[in-house]
């Protein structure tokens, strides 16, 4: 599994931890746009796939360390976004976690179709963003997100 994390200080405002952050995308550059977006208001941890994201969401549940948000990108090798999104949803109801305490999902794809969209809202994402992703949006979300 190949997950890259930078850790960060606490937050200055506010005097409360920083969200945890998990950025699934396969995509180099998209990737590290999101963490240069992410990494103002939060610690991340990146992974290359759906499989390893997965992977690097149940070791931070075992950890006792739960994740904040995911940004989860649908078009990827070994396990799309989609997938993804289905067995997260998974694992936290087996593990008993309540629909309104899991983790939010931000959906974060070059797929602006209406279909993806729905099926993406049907599998529990939080909100849906199309690439190339705008910075102002991202933060609106996670504000409405309550996440910062």
């Amino acid at each position: 599994m190949k997950v890259d994390q930078e850790n960060t200080s606490e937050l200055k405002s506010q005097g409360r931890s920083r969200p945890k952050m998990l950025i699934v995308e396969d995509d180099f550059p998209s990737c590290e746009v999101l963490k240069e977006y992410l990494s103002e208001y939060g610690d991340c941890t990146t992974a290359a796939n759906g499989a390893d994201g997965v992977e690097a969401f149940k070791n931070a549940l075992d950890e006792g360390l739960p994740y904040d948000l995911v940004c989860l990108d649908i078009m990827m090798p070994e396990m799309d976004g989609h997938e993804a999104l289905r067995t997260i949803r998974q694992i936290e109801q087996d593990r008993g976690i309540l629909d309104s305490s899991g983790v939010r999902i931000i959906m974060t794809t070059a797929k602006d179709r209406s279909r993806d969209m729905i099926e993406a809202f049907d599998e529990g994402c939080a909100s849906y963003l199309v690439k190339p992703v705008d910075q102002e949006k991202l933060v609106t979300e996670m504000q409405k997100l309550d996440l910062i």
